[in-house]
């Protein structure tokens, strides 16, 4: 798929290359004679089209699908060994990257964990890990990694004392172009998306926002921070941190306030822990599986819950949200404590004025933001736009 020449010809041909694309990834599987219908196209226009993207492995042939009359129809999907890409989190206490393939899977991953983010540390381990996560496709497919999406928290600089990070060693990132050395170290295309939005842009179109059209997202990291959907369109604002509920003003030892960041977000957890005399690193060590931290992960689910269910009716305050989706940085069985813990305290909260909203689990959990990074590159090269690709 490319522009070739840049004339109305070929534009025309890239579009409708795209459309054909992101149909077939909404629908799972598409015929022919499906695709010309829904997108308009003559017979001859929708048979030339998906025999070039099958020419080029973007597509697979399905099983045939026998109707009652005449030959049998055959449906194609996306080929997931057609394109692969790269996803990057930087957090504040880990970094994951990990392959992705066309259809969204993942199938190699690479970690670390650290006190405190530093910028060589991270192209280090992103230039490192991109060179071993390429070797890990066949010969005939490394061609196919595509490009890199970058998840990261912006302004990662200003949270140096939260992390306890040494005075002035975070501020090695303010004005430091990551995405910019990331791209010259691995010869990659390179995207960037904040954190937040890019996990919720994994939740809409990999896992259990997909056919939702509007929802807010809550995503429990290290700090916690989210993310809007309407009409199936992430919104990400003018700079990029609409969904930032961690600024969210919430009450606090009167007359002061606190933040939803203070309340809702793993470090509290770790700070728990601290005072309770155990060691917090497994919490980012082992996202997947925190063992058995005791009395305090109790105290902590608590806390979110309640914290939570205040935001909830602030934010559907503002829009009109049916759905509600909770995901994070932490085992499932955890996730789904939070999200019985933030029902319980909604429907025990006297509303008015608004109808409060459906609560679901996410389903994607400490990948989210990596994942989201990784759909960044694909859907900007093959599909009609990033949100309305798996919608």
């Amino acid at each position: 798929m490319s522009l070739r020449g840049g004339s109305n010809q070929a534009r025309v041909r890239d579009h409708n290359e795209r459309l054909v694309l992101s149909l077939i990834r909404r629908n799972g599987s598409l015929s022919k004679a499906q695709i010309a219908r829904i997108a308009g196209f003559s017979a001859q226009t929708a048979t030339v089209i998906m025999r070039s993207l099958e020419k080029e492995q973007l597509l697979v042939r399905d099983k045939p699908v026998r109707g009652k009359v005449g030959q049998p129809s055959v449906p194609m999907r996306l080929n997931p060994d057609g394109v692969f890409s790269l996803g990057l989190k930087v957090g504040r206490r880990s970094a994951d990257l990990v392959l992705m393939d066309f259809v969204g899977a993942i199938t190699e991953r690479r970690r670390i964990a650290y006190s405190f983010p530093g910028t060589e540390q991270i192209v280090d381990f992103v230039t490192r890990g991109a060179r071993e996560l390429r070797a890990t496709l066949p010969p005939e497919h490394q061609a196919r990694l595509f490009g890199l999406g970058i998840a990261m928290p912006f302004e990662i600089w200003k949270w140096g004392e939260q992390v306890g990070a040494p005075e002035g060693k975070m501020r090695a990132w303010e004005g430091f172009d990551l995405k910019g050395a990331i791209s010259q170290a691995t010869g990659l295309e390179t995207f960037l998306e904040n954190d937040a939005t890019a996990g919720c842009s994994a939740e809409l179109l990999l896992g259990n926002g997909h056919g939702s059209e509007n929802f807010c997202y809550f995503h429990v990291g290290f700090f916690i921070g989210g993310g809007i959907v309407l009409n199936h369109h992430v919104i990400t604002g003018p700079t990029g941190n609409a969904g930032s509920f961690g600024a969210m003003p919430m009450a606090g030892d009167a007359p002061d306030t606190v933040s939803l960041i203070d309340r809702a977000s793993i470090y509290v957890l770790a700070n728990l822990m601290r005072e309770n005399g155990q060691n917090p690193d497994i919490l980012w060590q082992q996202p997947d599986d925190w063992g058995d931290p005791g009395p305090v992960l109790a105290t902590w689910i608590a806390l979110v819950g309640r914290s939570l269910a205040t935001a909830i009716v602030a934010t559907c305050s503002v829009i009109d949200f049916t759905e509600i989706i909770i995901d994070g940085g932490m085992p499932d069985n955890v996730r789904s404590d939070v999200v019985q813990s933030t029902r319980s305290h909604l429907e025990a909260m006297e509303v008015t004025g608004i109808r409060k909203p459906l609560i679901r689990e996410g389903s994607i959990g400490p990948n989210a933001p990596a994942m989201g990074g990784a759909i960044l590159p694909i859907a900007t090269r093959y599909f009609i736009n990033p949100t309305a690709i798996y919608n």
